[in-house]
């Protein structure tokens, strides 16, 4: 494809949601309003995610797939010549999976909320905070420049926070402040490290410090790397989540309303991880040599504890009785909540993605952008299951949902079981589905580490990130079990049919927003050489210090 296409191509992902946002605002034309003006501007977020998508996926395809490794569709202006920040945008085998994936969730997601518009205030606000969200992440990924990226990914706190204060469930408010208040300090502390890298390096610009910071003599040094990284890491960490700066994540997912929980597991969560890739590893290679296993160890500790969480969260309160009858429930509010359980199994999910990274080799790191994207399809899938059920049902409560009068999902609505069921399979990582490479490499990274890392201590994390991913089996199939068959059983003639409400089935429009999703993931699991062939030559790059 012709350059100046794809640095049009690259521009417009950046630009046509911001564009798009401002004009939601604006009185829709009398011709295109429809059945009036909240549907009208539904449709300008379906449209403009669309046009977004396509863009994307026509960028994907005139992407140069022999040079991976390459930057490509570059645009470099100058903007504060005083601190040499530039407009640099670019793209490369890293970071394109990551801008498909944005601008497919963002259209599924509006695609959506035309049909299941979020019961809140103006349904502008809400097309506007949507697409200015969705540009601020696509920026993320796009820019080549520090300071660009710090402001981009501060671009998505205030639409988040307002999606999840306005639209969100119980608890909302306090979750939302939850969210901005954790956010804004990390990216406070990594503002410094930014700073501090930009300033001593001499530059702003990233592949001209990932270039040069292997090189000793106009490189950083190492007491700068290690303070510099450090403050990165703490605020890239929050946003990941890294144990133990997780906790506000299970309350921003519970409150958030359906498209807030996609977009907030399958995007945001990825901009953490993939500025540790981006940043950290090649600016600071000394650092994260020097800070990778205390990572690591927060990582296998977040798999351990997530998946904890999440299997007491699944298990039947003490009140539920089995076999025979169902007590009052004693697990009020969040505990017990299905949106909750799978907010806790990202922590666990992402775990596995620093734990790659912490191996500093290319299996770790391929196998971490690996998880990246199949956590944000599979979890993506699972929040609009979830809150599908929810509407359905009129709760995400899972004693509720297994009780008799629940959800039995097999027989009353067996697509929407049948979905949720290979949902929980993908997020448990079965082999020949997305779930189960990146967790696989993970571990394989860890298994024969970078060389001046532990080997043993690498095998323990090896050894207890395994254990972590058959809690994760234990915990998934008994939601399986409890939301599609119910801790109730029917038996035939007994009369119980009555009890259960009627439950409607897949519809058409849920079925268009998530067979992509579906699709994605057993093709990302049967075929995953197609990721990895992007991935891999950029990651023995940056690994080798620098890209071109």
């Amino acid at each position: 494809m012709n350059h100046t296409v794809q640095q049009l191509l690259l521009a417009a992902l950046v630009v046509l949601p911001l564009l798009g946002s401002v004009a939601a605002l604006l009185p829709a034309p009398p011709g295109l309003r429809g059945r009036g003006p909240d549907q009208a501007v539904m449709r300008h977020g379906v449209t403009v995610t669309g046009v977004v998508l396509a863009a994307a996926i026509a960028l994907a395809a005139g992407f140069d797939h022999d040079h991976p490794a390459r930057m490509q569709a570059q645009t470099d202006i100058g903007w504060i010549p005083a601190l040499d920040i530039r407009i640099h945008l670019g793209v490369d085998g890293v970071s394109l999976p990551l801008l498909v994936l944005t601008a497919l969730l963002t259209f599924l997601s509006a695609l959506y909320a035309y049909f299941n518009r979020p019961s809140g205030p103006s349904p502008k606000a809400f097309v506007a905070l949507l697409l200015l969200l969705e540009s601020g992440t696509l920026a993320s990924f796009a820019v080549l420049d520090l300071m660009l990226f710090f402001l981009a990914f501060e671009m998505v706190l205030i639409p988040m926070y307002f999606l999840i204060n306005r639209w969100g469930g119980a608890e909302r408010e306090r979750a939302a402040w939850r969210f901005i208040l954790y956010t804004l300090l990390g990216s406070v502390v990594m503002l410094l490290g930014l700073l501090l890298v930009g300033l001593k390096g001499g530059t702003f610009d990233m592949v001209a410090l990932a270039t040069t910071a292997s090189d000793s003599a106009s490189g950083l040094s190492h007491t700068t790397q290690l303070i510099a990284a450090l403050a990165i890491i703490v605020g890239l960490a929050v946003k990941a989540p890294m144990w133990p700066l997780h906790s506000w994540l299970p309350d921003a997912h519970t409150a958030a309303p359906t498209v807030g929980s996609v977009l907030l597991a399958g995007v945001l969560l990825k901009m953490g991880t993939y500025g540790l890739v981006r940043i950290v590893l090649p600016m600071t290679p000394d650092a994260a040599h020097t800070y990778a296993p205390y990572l690591a160890a927060f990582a296998v500790v977040g798999i351990i504890y997530g998946s904890l969480a999440c299997l007491a969260l699944a298990l039947p309160s003490p009140t539920t009785t089995l076999n025979g009858g169902f007590a009052p429930f004693e697990r009020g509010g969040a505990k017990g909540d299905l949106k909750r359980l799978i907010a806790y199994s990202s922590v666990g999910h992402m775990g596995f993605v620093l734990l790659g990274i912490a191996t500093l080799t290319p299996t770790g790191v391929n196998g971490a952008l690996f998880a990246n994207i199949a956590h944000g399809l599979i979890t993506g899938l699972l929040f609009f299951l979830v809150g599908a059920l929810k509407d359905r049902s009129g709760t995400t409560n899972l004693d509720q949902l297994s009780g008799t009068s629940g959800a039995a999902l097999y027989g009353r609505a067996p697509r929407l079981g049948g979905l949720l069921a290979f949902g929980a399979v993908a997020s448990l990582g079965l082999p020949g589905l997305a779930g189960f490479w990146g967790e696989m490499l993970a571990m394989f990274g860890a298994f024969d580490p970078a060389d001046g890392l532990s080997r043993p201590a690498y095998l323990t994390y090896m050894a207890l990130a395994a254990f972590g991913t058959l809690l994760t089996a234990a915990y998934m199939l008994i939601v399986v079990r409890r939301v599609c068959m119910g801790d109730h059983p029917i038996e035939p003639g007994t009369g119980s049919e009555a009890e259960r409400p009627a439950l409607a089935d897949v519809h058409g429009h849920e079925l268009a927003a998530w067979s992509p999703l579906v699709a994605l993931t057993v093709l990302a699991g049967l075929w995953p050489a197609a990721l990895l062939g992007l991935t891999d030559p950029a990651v023995q790059q940056l690994l080798a210090g620098g890209t071109r």
